[in-house]
């Protein structure tokens, strides 16, 4: 009962968070959990996350957006489109996770979308006070970002998942 309770009010938000930094690491490491059986989600519409195909799919994505990232013309994460497809799959993280846990998805939904808002906005201006207070290459900050991104995907699929 109280892991239940973290999951959905600490590691739900969190993989919101998650997707709010980087928009496809969040959703490629719930597929990854899938995939490997961790997530039960064989028997629901969430199936699609426990195919490989999918996992590699979304890695890629991830990957390509760790490389984009870097790029001097990409937009800022809270620019209306790159905010708008943080909420959309934080919203699709939120639920795929509800139907795991076998609760409600739209509180997934809402708590990753929230959790989402938070990490975009949170990550944007820390990661652009960092920038200015070290002055360093903005990419140095964004490999940290990525990487923990990462872990903290993955800690919050750990926590999840049992």
């Amino acid at each position: 009962m109280a892991l239940d309770m973290i999951a959905w009010l600490v590691a739900i938000p969190m993989m919101g968070v998650i997707t709010g930094l980087r928009t496809m690491t969040g959703m490629a490491v719930l597929c990854w959990f899938s995939y490997f059986g961790q997530l039960p989600v064989h028997h629901s519409w969430a199936v699609f996350t426990t195919k490989l195909v999918t996992a590699v799919v979304f890695t890629v994505l991830a990957v390509g957006e760790y490389i984009g990232d870097k790029l001097p013309q990409t937009p800022a994460r809270i620019s209306l489109f790159p905010l708008l497809a943080r909420l959309a799959f934080a919203g699709l993280v939120g639920a795929v996770l509800a139907a795991g846990l076998k609760g409600s998805g739209t509180e997934g939904v809402i708590l990753a979308e929230l959790g989402a808002l938070v990490g975009a906005f949170v990550g944007y201006l820390a990661r652009r006070d960092l920038v200015s207070h070290w002055r360093c290459p903005d990419w140095y900050v964004a490999l940290a970002e990525d990487g923990l991104a990462i872990c903290g995907a993955v800690l919050a699929m750990s926590v999840i998942t049992g």
